[in-house]
């Protein structure tokens, strides 16, 4: 028996070095208050090789010379430090790549899948900051799982006679869920569903779910469209209790709701929007004062008037923030009885406003303004395309009301162009990007890709709703010194951080460009209009402009008000856009009970709310840009083998992501699929390296590329170099 077991030692496989460490160092990572022998480490690690064990008490010697173990007593061992243990948001990679986020904005650390626990992406997590090894990047532990961002989840069933799976996307969860027959809900294989994990045993592999609702067959428009909202737990049915109170609300306006109103009903007014837009929320009236000052009125759809606070409408509202624009559908906040009914401020009927009312000379200064409660009539609709055609080609109509009218938007669009030269003046940044836009046929496929930029008749509307919010923003929070501001909702944008803004600055500098990294807000934002007015139609102008929007903060809601750096505003708020975000209610209500004289609300329920909101906004611009990205993929499946330039939008370790240039579609050149050489990632530089005949590849680099796979289920592209 003892000679068979040394047969067997003596037949294992000889570990690698490199195993050997890997093993050591998850060892005391799991074990950081122990003190050991190299003989338990040995054990510890099923390391039972004679040769192997010499080779562990080599590199505990090695490891103690890197500082990452020390030696209390001759012969022992034990971590020099154990780290500290932090806070944030767990992010899974289909890679197995993952990465802990700290909530101090810290750089992201690695946190590899044995380490993971039972995370699921966006989930919040506690971990240990793992002992770091000289050398070697830092890496962390999950300890405990905080919160689950979601517990339902979205993939394709797998269903056998006795038992099912849902095949889940690894950036999502590493395992596949286990789900009991009589928890099916009637699912097949081959259909995508949302699951909810019911339970998940400490030492079980895999999840155990039910099927909460079957979306359809894999490839269905709905099915994906659904599936995106799904993934990032958002909406995508209303509940049938909501729409049948919103029906109940009665549509007449009653001499009550006319009291301490101005009527703006006679007043030249009207609305600017996309021409396949339903939910008017904004409108503008412009009249010539007396004194030779213009009166110009922000109309803003009162929602509030008939959606109460705390009533199911109103709670349903607050859970979902805000309307969701996915490239092919519109997922309203409201009841579409109130979004596209009741409170869209549709031409020729009379219509409940709040309004920010200006009296401004013809340089735009604002001489006066005040904030009410209104009714209007709108005189028409125009969309941006209608009243960018009168804007090039003024007075196209010379009598009646349709000339009134024309003269309107002219007189609005000259104004606007002054507040809007005086806000880049006062250092606002001029992030005018060119949106990417889909021709959809009946099935719901992309036929053509076409680019969204802002004119003028977009700008005109832009700086007015700019102005609104501004004022009432500054109407609430300028007060007296020595006064406290009541709390309010505040949108704010941070100034850029000076760590992305010297990777800004070095990125420019590849291309010829100058950047200042340091000095006063407005010197920076100046210096970057400069630089976005250089590289407008040069090759790199959209992966430049990407990049600055990347460097950028990102602006959120928030009772504590910091000002808005990209807007050079002191004070700024969101009240144009009830309809379809609810900060804006939240403002409308604070409002209405400010301008009466009422007392402040509490702070941190406030606060909690403008959480929520700006977490909601970032999830709806997830799904958003997923929706533009599977619709890309679809756009590009039927162009395989076919070649394009492009130009290199991004370099990690794994490849290089390329975007085509006559249609922003991004793919991917796999590392694997680089095969003149070896290439290393270069993370300074942002550039892969080959060993041998040094060909680099970088960010902003032209290249030529052919379409090779297009994966819908995945939403990636993959291509080959040229």
């Amino acid at each position: 028996m003892a000679k068979k077991q040394r047969q067997g030692m003596h037949s294992q496989k000889r570990l690698k070095k490199g195993a050997i460490v890997q093993r050591i160092v998850d060892f005391f990572n799991q074990n950081p208050q122990e003190t050991v022998n190299y003989k338990q480490v040995s054990s510890g690690i099923d390391v039972n090789r004679q040769a192997d064990r010499l080779m562990v008490s080599q590199i505990l010697e090695e490891l103690i010379l890197e500082d990452y173990l020390v030696q209390p007593e001759r012969g022992k061992y034990r971590l020099s430090h154990t780290g500290t243990v932090a806070e944030g948001v767990f992010e899974r990679r289909s890679n197995g790549k993952n990465s802990f986020i700290p909530d101090n904005s810290g750089n992201p650390i690695f946190v590899a899948e044995r380490n993971s626990m039972q995370a699921m992406s966006r989930d919040r997590v506690k971990v240990q900051i793992l002992a770091k090894r000289k050398g070697c990047e830092p890496e962390a532990a999950v300890i405990e799982i905080l919160h689950r961002a979601q517990n339902t989840v979205v993939g394709v069933l797998e269903v056998s006679k006795y038992y099912a799976y849902l095949i889940v996307d690894s950036k999502i969860l590493a395992n596949d869920i286990f789900i009991p027959q009589d928890k099916l809900k009637g699912g097949k294989t081959g259909e995508k569903a949302v699951v909810r994990i019911t339970e998940w045993p400490d030492k079980a592999k895999n999840p155990v779910g039910e099927v909460l609702d079957v979306l359809g067959i894999v490839g269905g428009q709905h099915t994906e469209m659904h599936a995106i909202l799904a993934e990032y737990g958002l909406p995508y049915t209303y509940p049938e209790l909501v729409e049948k109170a919103a029906k109940k609300i009665s549509p007449q306006i009653t001499k009550q709701d006319m009291e301490a109103r101005e009527d703006f009903r006679d007043t030249v007014t009207f609305t600017i929007d996309p021409k396949d837009a339903k939910d008017f929320d904004d409108a503008l009236s412009v009249k010539k004062l007396s004194n030779g000052c213009w009166e110009v009125g922000v109309h803003i759809a009162d929602v509030t008037h008939y959606v109460k606070l705390g009533s199911v409408i109103d709670k349903e509202a607050a859970e979902r923030a805000t309307s969701i624009y996915l490239v092919d559908r519109t997922i309203p906040m409201l009841p579409e009885v109130l979004s596209n009914g009741l409170c869209s401020l549709r031409p020729n009927e009379e219509k409940l406003c709040f309004s920010a009312i200006f009296e401004m000379n013809d340089k735009a200064e604002i001489k006066n303004y005040r904030i009410k409660r209104t009714i209007i009539n709108s005189d028409r609709r125009f969309t941006y395309e209608e009243a960018q055609e009168i804007i090039e080609t003024p007075l196209l109509s010379q009598e009646g009301a349709e000339a009134a009218l024309q003269e309107a938007v002219l007189t609005l669009d000259r104004l606007a162009k002054a507040l809007r030269k005086k806000r880049f003046h006062n250092g606002a940044v001029n992030f005018d990007r060119v949106e990417v836009k889909f021709d959809i046929d009946a099935n719901g496929k992309p036929v053509r890709v076409y680019f969204k930029e802002a004119k003028d008749s977009n700008k005109l509307v832009e700086e007015f709703m700019l102005l609104a919010n501004k004022t009432v923003a500054e109407a609430i929070g300028q007060v007296p010194k020595g006064k406290k501001a009541k709390t309010f909702v505040y949108r704010v944008h941070d100034v850029p951080n000076p760590e992305k803004m010297a990777n800004f600055v070095q990125f420019v500098r590849r291309f010829g460009y100058k950047l200042k990294e340091k000095g006063t807000a407005g010197e920076l934002s100046k210096s970057i209009n400069d630089l976005l007015d250089t590289v407008q139609g040069k090759k790199e102008q959209n992966l430049i402009e990407i990049v600055a929007i990347r460097s950028m903060a990102k602006a959120a809601y928030t009772t504590a008000n910091i000002g808005h750096y990209g807007l050079a505003f002191p004070y700024y708020t969101h009240f144009t856009s009830p309809i379809r975000r609810y900060p804006d209610m939240m403002v409308h209500r604070l409002l209405e009970r400010y301008l009466s004289g009422g007392r402040s609300v509490p702070e941190q329920a406030t606060e909690d709310e403008c959480k929520h909101c700006s977490n909601m906004e970032g999830l709806a611009a997830q799904a958003e840009r997923a929706s533009i990205k599977y619709k890309q993929v679809e756009f590009m499946s039927d162009k395989l083998g076919q070649v394009f330039d492009g130009v290199i939008s991004g370099v990690t370790e794994w490849g290089l992501y390329v975007e085509i240039n006559e249609n922003r579609c991004e793919g991917m050149v796999p590392m694997r699929d680089l095969k003149d050489d070896y290439y290393s990632f270069d993370e300074k530089t942002y550039s892969l390296i080959g060993q041998r005949n040094k060909q680099r590849y970088s960010l902003g680099d032209p290249v030529k590329i052919q379409v090779v796979r297009a994966n819908l289920e995945k939403k990636q592209l993959d291509f080959v170099l040229e």
